[in-house]
């Protein structure tokens, strides 16, 4: 059977809105799209870290509880569990400040056996921290040589941009083990300067062959050797925007699984079922602007359960 891994941060995010903090969910980038696929019941594997207190003993309780296996989660003793405060301005898209207290080792697994047409999903910060690096990009490129299919996100934050001239060159790194680069606008204009999803494919097309490009409400764009289109979102009044882009992601792996779409197949899937996936992926992260969760709900994945 095959399987799906997420590699990733983790943090517990804590929201608040009007100056006041109001609820405290399991985060990080690709733990959000695990949580997701695991009320799917997709076969996912979480790959990250956490303490061994009380705020890492609740988020393994939680993603176990959702399906998730922690087999190969990294818990250590001599740190803290990482914290995000995520702040809801009046559109309520978020900003972030965030507190992390790693040990000196970091991610001291063994990691999966990756094996042909797996799913590894991996990206934000995490995939350019120095700290992990070496461990994480030895794993992608393994998985990339058996011909998993492989999905980057960059996710860039405005916070690290002072380190961009050392952060590029790894997150071209990264693109180019990845048939699908799936990016906001806000990290391409970050990373490249780019202002469209053409000016941002033509900077990166020569890395990797599939670019998905989110705009919020503007619509998706998908590039690729021999496509060229731009799809719609819904018109919403969202409630939170935090974890949008991670259930974006989610969708694409989704439909990847379900559909049976092979690594080989990626580079030649035609618009009619490009479109079907980015629609499902339109379909996750709006469902998720629309609570205050990171992932979309249990009622909401009764409707997709195969």
């Amino acid at each position: 059977m095959r399987k799906i891994y997420a590699i990733g941060e983790t943090v517990l995010d804590i929201i608040f809105k009007n100056n006041q903090p109001f609820a405290a969910k399991a985060g990080g980038a690709c733990l959000n799209s695990s949580v997701t696929l695991g009320r799917l019941d997709m076969p996912v594997f979480f790959i990250g870290e956490y303490g061994l207190d009380e705020v890492g003993n609740l988020i393994d309780r939680f993603l176990k509880e959702n399906n998730v296996s922690t087999q190969y989660v990294y818990r250590y003793y001599d740190g803290k569990s990482s914290l995000a405060l995520a702040f809801l301005n009046e559109n309520n898209d978020a900003s972030y400040d965030f507190y992390k207290f790693y040990p000196e080792k970091r991610l001291q697994i063994e990691f999966p056996e990756v094996q042909a047409n797996d799913i590894v999903l991996f990206g934000s910060v995490y995939a350019i921290t120095p700290e992990v690096r070496n461990k994480l990009l030895g794993f992608v490129k393994q998985a990339c040589k058996r011909k998993a299919i492989i999905i980057y996100d960059p996710n860039f934050r405005k916070q690290h941009l002072h380190n961009l001239t050392k952060l590029q060159p790894m997150i071209f790194e990264n693109m180019a083990l990845a048939n699908i680069v799936r990016g906001s606008n806000e990290d391409f204009s970050f990373i490249l300067g780019a202002n469209t999803a053409d000016e941002a494919y033509q900077q990166i097309c020569d890395k990797t062959p599939n670019l998905l490009y989110t705009a919020n409400i503007k619509g998706v764009w998908l590039r690729s050797p021999s496509l060229r289109r731009q799809y719609p979102v819904h018109s919403i009044q969202p409630i939170s925007t935090i974890g949008a882009g991670d259930n974006f992601n989610a969708g694409v792996v989704y439909s990847l699984y379900t559909h049976n779409i092979l690594h080989d197949d990626i580079d030649r899937l035609n618009e009619s079922t490009w479109s079907e996936i980015i629609q499902t992926a339109v379909d996750f992260a709006t469902q998720v602007c629309l609570s205050y969760d990171n992932y979309i709900s249990n009622e909401f994945a009764v409707n997709y359960k195969k």
